[in-house]
C-alpha cells in the first residue's frame, strides 16, 4: 500500500480520484487506500459465473467525471479488471487505472489488458515481469525495493516494520 499510494500521489490530482474496489471482497483494501489518499470509494458489484469469467452487475458510487483507480491484490486473467473498467467508463468515469500488488498475468491476460479500456495497469515487481508485460504499452511495473530495504533496515535496528503499513 505505501508503494501504490506514493505512485498515485505522484501521478494524479487527488481531488479528482475515486478509489474503486473491483469486487465486494476487496472493499477493505480499497477503503484503506482511499483513507490513505483522503479520496472517495466506489465498489463494482459483480457475479462470477465460472472461474476466470465475471460479469459486472452494478457500480456502487458516483464515478462521473472521476479518474478511477481499481485496487486489488492480485490479477491473473485480467477479466475482472477489464470488465470493471468498461463498467466504470459506461457510468461516466473519465479514466480507469488499475493498481495491483501481484501481477500473475497468465494465459492471454497481457493481450486482454492491452486491448482493454484500462488507461494503465500498474503492478509491483513482486513477480518477475515477463517480456510481454515489459513491452505492453499500458502496463507499468513499479519497484518494491525501497519498501523491502526499509523493512530490512528497521529489522536490523530493532524498529517496527508494521508501522510501514499504517
Amino acid at each position: 500500500m505505501p508503494i501504490l499510494s506514493r505512485d498515485v500521489k505522484e501521478n494524479y490530482d487527488l481531488k479528482n480520484v475515486m478509489v474503486v474496489s473491483p469486487d465486494v471482497g476487496g472493499v477493505v483494501r480499497a477503503r484503506a487506500l482511499a483513507k490513505r489518499l483522503d479520496c472517495q470509494l466506489a465498489i463494482v458489484d459483480k457475479r462470477r459465473e465460472r472461474a476466470g469469467e465475471s460479469e459486472v452487475m452494478n457500480v456502487i458510487g458516483d464515478v462521473t467525471g472521476k479518474d478511477c483507480l481499481l485496487i486489488d491484490d492480485i490479477v491473473d486473467s485480467g477479466g475482472t479488471l477489464c470488465n470493471a473498467a468498461e463498467a466504470l467508463l459506461k457510468n461516466g468515469a473519465t479514466s480507469v487505472t488499475a493498481y495491483i500488488t501481484h501481477g500473475v498475468l497468465s494465459g492471454g491476460a497481457v493481450a486482454r489488458v492491452t486491448s482493454s479500456k484500462l488507461k494503465e495497469l500498474v503492478i509491483t515487481d513482486s513477480i518477475q515481469p515477463t517480456t510481454a508485460v515489459q513491452s505492453a504499452h499500458n502496463i507499468r511495473v513499479i519497484s518494491t525495493a525501497s519498501l523491502i530495504g526499509e523493512a530490512i533496515n528497521r529489522t536490523s535496528q530493532e524498529e517496527s516494520v508494521s508501522s510501514l503499513f499504517d
